[in-house]
């Protein structure tokens, strides 16, 4: 394949902007002024004439569930819905359209469609009569289900909460059709085994669906089995070894909160029988759960409760966990929501060797002694910064039992940017949208994408605490060389450098036009190791 030579456009490198840049035989082989680039190369060569459009690296998701997404994508699928009706009606066409389906299975469901986030089985009763259905909602921290999944589970009114989990019940007791946590496990089960072929198919559509956004490469956050979802990591490996697998993954393998130090073999095992376009170099540990449903694990009570929420791991067992997966080469992603997890997360690491790349995602709630600590560590912030709005659900089922005090403390990227912290995005897809754009915009602006199904709310373009805003530059960083450090992948992408990969992104677009809608923003061509692999 002959040399490119993309000039034209605007050439955003990670470290400044450039007149034109080459590559060849999937390398970056030259950056800079039209003149150097062109002497720097052999003839013959083809331009890629930008046409006013921006380059930039290809973009990396830090946090993401992509076979789950994919898998949500071809079931009953809620996530593009918004209401109650919407939801059964969509239950109900999905069960006449597949009776032969044993379960009834998908998600995505939103926690303010409903009065305090909460949904009820006669729903889905209604929707799909005397079949089992199980829906995890969005953050896949709570599910929704029928009343013949629970009696296939075995739930009733004398069933007790398991450990680290909730069963929401009636008044008088008998569940109602929600679990929260590890009480989903109480059911899953009993879910229908997918098969490897299925997983394959799905995380081949998730490549294709992440490529036409113009991410080339992710770090799946959580590696192994999760609230129904099966083990992946076979999926990963098979992909990789067939070379199907054309996007670079890091897998977090997942830690057993269930389990102990006992596991550490078994996560060095596979991360020897990773390879390729597939490493497995983290793990994840999941140290609470989410404001919503109270998981969320709080320094102090929720406003009227008398209760501070759930640290999944005692932290004194969390320090010597971490001080062991640091010694072994390790880095750790953790999950905290609560000002609480992420103080604990912190502790851990500065109780271990500290040696590796750890970081921790989600930080709903911070506290402010803990910002400066974040650059202290070297602990990179994981951000999902959509979340970062007011919106319906924050505003209506966190932020009335935080209190001022913690409201305050929502997502400061900002602080944690001018303290001298590193960031990295994520979208936590099936969460949320991967998309990154309408992610950048939120980084940027604190509001709303205009065309958002949250954009209705009438708080919706009140910036979000405005102080913690980032610069394009800085949300563009996050998503590329901060997201390919906590991969273990900065050696080859994240900026356009000689020697670096060719992953590149043309956009529609110059998004440091001032004015530009970033929330629209596309991909027009994506390259990986100087290959097409989209095209709008």
């Amino acid at each position: 394949m002959s040399a490119m030579v993309f000039t034209g456009g605007p050439i955003w490198t990670g470290a400044g902007g450039c007149e034109a840049l080459a590559i060849e035989r999937g390398r970056i082989v030259a950056a800079g002024d039209r003149t150097e680039v062109l002497a720097a190369l052999a003839k013959p060569y083809d331009f890629v004439d930008l046409k006013g459009r921006a380059l930039i690296p290809g973009l990396h998701d830090a946090h993401v569930h992509p076979v789950q997404g994919a898998l949500e994508r071809l079931r009953c699928d809620l996530s593009h819905l918004n209401d109650r009706a919407a939801y059964r009606a969509a239950v109900a066409a999905y069960a006449a359209a597949n009776p032969d389906r044993t379960w009834i299975t998908g998600g995505g469901w939103s926690m303010s469609a409903f009065p305090g986030g909460l949904p009820h089985r006669t729903d889905l009763d209604t929707a799909a009569p005397g079949r089992p259905v199980f829906l995890p909602n969005r953050d896949h921290h709570s599910a929704w289900v029928s009343t013949a999944a629970l009696a296939a589970a075995g739930i009733d009114a004398r069933t007790p909460d398991p450990r680290n989990g909730r069963i929401e019940r009636d008044t008088d007791g008998v569940p109602s059709g929600v679990l929260h946590e590890a009480a989903m496990d109480l059911i899953t089960p009993l879910l229908p085994e997918d098969t490897a072929a299925d997983y394959d198919r799905a995380l081949l559509e998730a490549q294709r669906y992440l490529f036409s956004l113009g991410i080339t490469g992710w770090q799946d956050a959580i590696v192994g089995s999760y609230a129904g979802s099966r083990d992946q990591y076979d999926t990963y490996r098979r992909a990789a070894a067939s070379g199907r697998l054309r996007a670079r993954v890091a897998g977090a393998l997942w830690w057993d909160r269930a389990q102990g130090l006992e596991q550490l073999e078994f996560m060095t095992e596979r991360r020897s029988g990773a390879g390729g376009r597939f490493r497995t170099p983290i793990v994840k540990i999941m140290q609470d759960g989410v404001a919503e449903n109270f998981t969320a694990s709080m320094l102090e009570p929720y406003v009227g409760k008398d209760f501070c929420g759930t640290s999944n791991v005692d932290p004194e067992q969390l320090r010597t966990y971490v001080a062991a997966l640091d010694a072994a080469g390790f880095s750790v992603h953790f999950h905290a929501i609560g000002d609480r997890a992420v103080r604990e997360c912190l502790d851990a690491v500065e109780a271990s060797g500290n040696t590796q790349r750890h970081h921790i995602a989600h930080l709903h709630v911070v506290h402010p002694a803990d910002v400066p600590r974040f650059a202290a560590l070297g602990v990179t912030a994981n951000i999902q910064s959509l979340w970062a709005t007011h919106h319906e659900q924050n505003d209506t089922l966190c932020v009335p039992f935080f209190g001022p005090e913690r409201v305050a403390h929502q997502y400061p990227f900002g602080d944690i940017v001018r303290a001298g912290g590193r960031l990295a995005a994520g979208s936590d897809w099936p969460v949320s949208t991967p998309d990154p754009w309408p992610a950048i915009h939120v980084a940027v602006n604190r509001t709303e994408p205009p065309d958002s199904a949250e954009s209705t709310w009438p708080a919706s373009q009140t910036p979000m605490l405005p102080e913690q805003a980032l610069t394009l530059e800085q949300a563009l960083t996050a998503y590329t060389a901060g997201s390919a450090y906590v991969s273990h992948l900065d050696r080859e992408v994240g900026t356009l450098q000689p020697g670096r990969a060719a992953d590149l992104v043309v956009l529609d677009r110059d998004p440091f036009t001032p004015g530009a809608e970033l929330h629209a923003v596309r991909a027009d061509l994506v390259f990986v190791d100087g290959e097409p692999v989209h095209e709008r």
